[in-house]
């Protein structure tokens, strides 16, 4: 079962809707309260009722709608765009996460100013639009988003713990502290109580499904504490679960996933003395790769949002907004510790109001009407769409090899036994295991256990591959990669030569991030053995490393050169000349399996198994005249067409 389905399952359904409190008028935009308090400047103050009944800015009970989208998902340029287009719905407020791991890729290393990570900015910008904000900082996020949020980094410790107070896990404690003291002090001046839009803080994410220590979540709380923010705070968790394992923190409002208004109903009764709300509210879903079509297109949140508004309920649409997990940002999830692994698209559309290009959908326009009826007044008008350009299909050429683009390997005799990624220090990408074998012929490869994907090659020859997620059995038969970790069959020593290289050349999709099993490496992660008829028989110890980040740096520095053009693992480039930039997205339906960057940009993975087959590009990272293309597919080895479309649907 799903991450949020769990959570939905434990809402229950509407036997009565809670009314607000009789004779309480709430503040609502665009009516003049809201204008009054729009948040463009001066000090505020935000709290709860006495006796939970609602939310309070100014003294006055305030109805949040809010819609969630992520600054690092979406391009720069076109944060203020979406902060307009869910005004224009009918929002009042932005939630967003701040994703830890993007903030401090490498331990101690933070940047909270380049690019999409600037999230203080983005909160300036939601100010400037008159729209509130709730801060959802983690340490843990979730969001499908590589770890929940949580640096790679920490998986170099190998009895790590995770989401755990410091007695049970220094290390892991250690690292949340040294990000909150920079954190908050980025995050005080943006308080409404100091003059900015940040209405609440949230504490940790939906806990309740993965712990019951309120050691652990008073320990985060502390953090904030101890830097000299209060609160408000909130927690987030399905009804089931908060009620359950109370990983609420005292005095915090309680934010319900699949929250309605039976579920906020039932809140109240068991946490009577705090507010609760629609803390994730679910107009679309998550899509993985392999699935037969992307997730939640049918999903009609209009009588959950209707009786919100009749009801003066607060509530938060996750996502109004998803955006684009670009690079190799985007996550997983599994079944626990059982496996049934499933990584995430590159899109993060989620089938919500606003699409990841930026555009309304039906859905948009219908919520935005029920919510102005329910208001009794127009809502701004909406945006213009962004330009889009579907330029002519190109056919990239081969230009490099990454056989022949190998960095300087970790010597074989600080490796004895293969070792997933993280104990070498990378987090995220690609890294082979090279090991010299004498007197080979022929045998049966057994890996214990490949994350995620890998092409295994014997003296230059394509073996097979293996895939940690299912793939269809069309599609496995076709390329020869077996589902899941069972023995492969490699080829005699006739084909391969008696002392040929053996290449595991693993790829890290995204790291699980939700449920038990978040320790989650990348790589090999115990051992790899061989049986054949001659001496090899047994673990194979003594390998060669080559750690293959595959970041941008490292495209743009490629050697042009290809030693064996009929080696699958080739890097393809095509130029794309433009007039005037726009959106774009690039089509990869002929493709079988990797990454693509425009312009220097990663703008993520691709793989024929769908439903995801075309990547967005948005014109920020095009420009006028010259723009190249560059692929990197783990099987093929001859070029086929890359083609364009303006918009999608």
């Amino acid at each position: 079962m799903d991450r949020r389905q769990f959570l939905i399952l434990s809402a229950l359904t509407p036997a009565a809707v809670m009314a607000a409190t009789p004779g309480t008028a709430f503040a609502t935009e665009p009516g003049s309260a809201d204008r009054a308090r729009s948040g463009h400047g001066g000090q505020h103050s935000f709290g709860f009722a006495k006796d939970g009944s609602a939310f309070l800015l100014d003294g006055a009970p305030f109805q949040i709608r809010s819609g969630e989208m992520h600054p690092s998902r979406i391009p720069v340029e076109y944060w203020q765009h979406r902060i307009q287009m869910a005004k224009a719905m009918g929002m009042n407020t932005i939630s967003l996460y701040v994703m830890w791991n993007y903030i401090e890729e490498t331990p101690g290393h933070f940047d909270f100013r380049t690019d999409r990570r600037n999230f203080v900015r983005f909160i300036e910008l939601c100010q400037q639009e008159g729209m509130w904000v709730l801060l959802r900082p983690g340490p843990y996020v979730c969001g499908e988003w590589d770890l929940g949020g949580i640096p790679p980094y920490l998986l170099r410790y190998p009895d790590i713990k995770l989401r755990v107070r410091a007695a049970d896990d220094p290390h892991y404690m250690a690292a949340v502290t040294r990000y909150y003291k920079r954190l908050v002090p980025l995050v005080k001046p943006l308080l409404v109580e100091n003059g900015g839009p940040v209405l609440m803080i949230q504490v940790e994410n939906e806990y309740g499904s993965y712990g019951n220590s309120q050691a652990y979540v008073e320990e985060v709380r502390q953090l904030w504490v101890d830097g000299g923010i209060t609160g408000p705070f909130y927690t987030e968790d399905g009804l089931g679960q908060v009620e359950a394992n109370h990983t609420n923190v005292p005095g915090g409002a309680i934010g319900l996933s699949g929250g309605n208004a039976g579920s906020i109903e039932a809140a109240r009764k068991a946490f009577p003395d705090v507010p609760a709300f629609g803390g994730e509210v679910y107009p679309g879903w998550l899509t993985h790769w392999g699935d037969s079509t992307f997730a939640g297109e049918t999903t009609d949140i209009s009588p959950t949002l209707q009786s919100f508004m009749d009801n003066r309920m607060s509530f938060n649409l996750y996502m109004i907004h998803g955006g684009t997990s670009f690079g190799y940002w985007a996550g997983a999830n599994a079944d626990n510790y059982s496996g049934g692994y499933q990584a995430d698209i590159t899109s993060y559309d989620y089938s919500a109001p606003i699409t990841e290009q930026g555009r309304a959908t039906a859905h948009y326009t219908e919520y935005r009407n029920l919510i102005a009826q329910s208001l009794g007044a127009s809502l701004p008008k909406v945006p213009a769409s962004v330009p889009t350009i579907a330029p002519s299909a190109v056919t990239p050429q081969r230009f490099a090899s990454i056989w022949d683009n190998l960095p300087r390997p970790v010597p074989a005799r600080q490796s004895v036994d293969p070792q997933p990624m993280e104990m070498y220090g990378q987090s995220r990408g690609y890294i082979l295991y090279r090991k010299q074998l004498d007197g080979y012929s022929g045998g049966s490869l057994d890996i214990q256990w490949v994350h995620d994907y890998a092409t295994v090659f014997m003296g230059g020859a394509y073996m097979g591959g293996l895939s940690r997620q299912r793939i269809p059995d069309s599609l496995s038969q076709a390329l020869n990669v077996t589902n899941g970790n069972a023995p492969l069959t490699l080829q005699t020593s006739q084909q391969v030569g008696t002392k040929p290289e053996l290449d595991i050349f693993v790829e890290g999709m995204g790291h699980t991030n939700y449920g038990q099993a978040l320790v989650d490496r990348k790589g090999i992660l115990e051992s790899a053995s061989l049986e054949d008829a001659g001496s090899l028989t047994g673990t194979l110890t003594g390998w060669n490393i080559y750690l293959l980040p595959m970041d941008e740096k490292f495209v743009q520095t490629l050697r042009h050169q290809i030693t064996d053009a009929q080696r699958p693992g080739q890097f393809f480039r095509a130029a794309v000349r433009l007039g005037t930039p726009a959106d774009t997205y690039v089509d990869m339906s002929s493709w079988t399996k990797g990454v693509v960057w425009v312009n220097g940009h990663n703008i993520g993975r691709y793989w024929e198994i769908g439903p995801q087959h075309r990547l967005y590009c948005p014109a920020s990272w095009l420009k006028h005249g010259h723009n190249e293309i560059v692929v990197f597919d783990l099987h093929q080895v001859e070029s086929t067409s890359i083609g364009f479309e303006g918009t999608l649907g």
